[in-house]
């Protein structure tokens, strides 16, 4: 398939505010006010030099210490952290071009490979610790647009509608056979004779897959508006849902089944599988808003407690599980990223956004509920379409939950590995100590909004 005749499915997300705003506020994580008390969100800070300025700065030098002050505007109706910042170490550790064009997709899997799509034909596997390239796939379609890995079976989303399957095997070598594609060209003709809609593909580009293992299932979103529901055993597609009334981006499945939808129509939608219905096995239970800004991309932590959408005007929503009767609650808003949040992804208490702004950020997730910006990543030249992490350094099955390894892959065809590390200074000989320390992180502050005065 010639990719030139595909759509195009990485549709600009960059939203500029005809606004001029003269103070670039610090990165920070706001509490939720009462519902009368809501405002609507700041406009947006547009800085096109933002990322070229960083790369000049300390922020973006291949082995930084990055301390943090909180920083509170007086504009701000939320109240902010007081904790003491942990101290940071995150550097590029590996950077690959290839010519493939743009990375647009990524998956982890759990035996230490990492497999890329692109806008070529290949799905390249990357093995870790060394982060060598350990091989491809290839087929005739082009566009990988969406990546997931369950087990030792590989769906990869091209630009066509549809999703080929392969199996991994450990015959002395790694080797991947290619098993079926999604759907079935059987299914598809027989489908299309009887006049039913049912088990057609997608009528649009698929954006997004997420796989249900406890019920083997599969499910596909779509800018079509839908999601289709496949069965792993047969590859037949046994619902089609109209989730949204808008293009749909993200989806994500729980651990317990509960499917998460985020779409244009600035809503993130939950659902949950009736097995007693057959007319329609998954209902909508919950409509989270996020604060009229359309939602692009989703990820829920570990143990599920909190899920994250990101969204076109650079915000990153929350919304936290309450213990009892495990509804969903809006927890607040991150703010760091200058355009769209592109891509979320989440493990032990880390989370790491990649931004249209060419920048992936770094956030810790502290045990009272607030959010701190441990590291900018800089150093890509596009926006960052996808990005995958896992914990420890060097070794994938590392337990170190100080440190994470992160896995960005940009519109600029650059794929790049980051170490981070991060652990929290312990002085408690005396109080002038925490004092100088405290000196030092504010005059660190002081400089890193220097930065910016050559901007305005």
């Amino acid at each position: 398939m010639d990719s030139s005749n595909s759509p195009d499915p990485t549709p600009s997300f960059a939203f500029r505010s005809t606004t001029q705003n003269n103070n670039l506020l610090r990165s920070l994580s706001t509490k939720e006010t009462p519902l009368t008390k809501l405002l609507q969100s700041p406009p947006r800070l547009s800085c096109p030099t933002l990322s070229r300025s960083l790369q000049a700065s300390p922020v973006s030098s291949p082995l930084h210490h990055h301390h943090h002050q909180p920083y509170t505007p007086s504009s701000s109706p939320t109240k902010l952290s007081h904790h003491c910042d942990p101290q940071t170490t995150y550097h590029c550790a590996s950077s690959v071009l290839r010519n493939d064009g743009q990375i647009l997709s990524i998956a982890l899997s759990s035996n230490g490979l990492v497999y890329t799509g692109s806008e070529s034909n290949l799905v390249r596997l990357w093995k870790l610790p060394e982060f060598t390239e350990y091989g491809h796939l290839r087929t005739k379609a082009c566009r990988v647009v969406a990546l997931e890995v369950s087990n030792d079976t590989v769906y990869a989303a091209y630009a066509d509608g549809k999703i080929r399957v392969w199996r991994r095997t450990w015959d002395k070598v790694l080797k991947h056979v290619r098993l079926a594609s999604i759907p079935k060209t059987v299914g598809y003709v027989r489908s299309y004779i009887a006049g039913k809609d049912k088990t057609m593909k997608h009528k649009g580009l698929i954006t997004s897959m997420a796989i249900n293992t406890a019920e083997d299932i599969l499910y596909t979103a779509s800018i079509d508006k839908t999601i289709k529901v496949w069965r792993i055993s047969d590859l037949k597609c046994i619902e089609t849902i109209k989730a949204h009334p808008e293009p749909i981006n993200a989806i994500i499945v729980a651990d317990d089944g509960v499917l998460y939808t985020a779409s244009d129509d600035a809503t993130v939608r939950v659902w949950r599988r009736n097995f007693c219905s057959h007319d329609q096995p998954h209902s909508l239970t919950v409509t989270l808003h996020a604060k009229h800004s359309p939602v692009k991309a989703l990820t829920l932590t570990p143990d599920g407690a909190v899920l994250y959408g990101g969204c076109t005007d650079g915000y990153i929503h929350y919304w936290l599980k309450g213990w009892f009767a495990g509804q969903l609650q809006y927890g607040g808003s991150i703010q760091g990223h200058t355009h769209a949040v592109m891509c979320l992804a989440s493990v032990a208490k880390f989370m790491v956004s990649g931004s249209a702004d060419s920048t992936s950020r770094v956030w810790g997730r502290e045990q009272d509920g607030q959010h701190t910006c441990l590291a900018v990543l800089v150093g890509h030249r596009g926006p960052i379409r996808c990005v995958t992490a896992f914990i420890g350094g060097r070794l994938v099955d590392d337990s170190n939950e100080d440190s994470c390894t992160v896995c960005t892959g940009s519109l600029d065809g650059v794929l790049k590995l980051w170490r981070v590390t991060h652990s929290k200074n312990v002085d408690t000989n005396n109080n002038n100590n925490n004092n100088n320390n405290n000196q030092c992180s504010s005059q660190s502050a002081a400089k890193y909004f220097e930065l910016y005065k050559g901007l305005q």
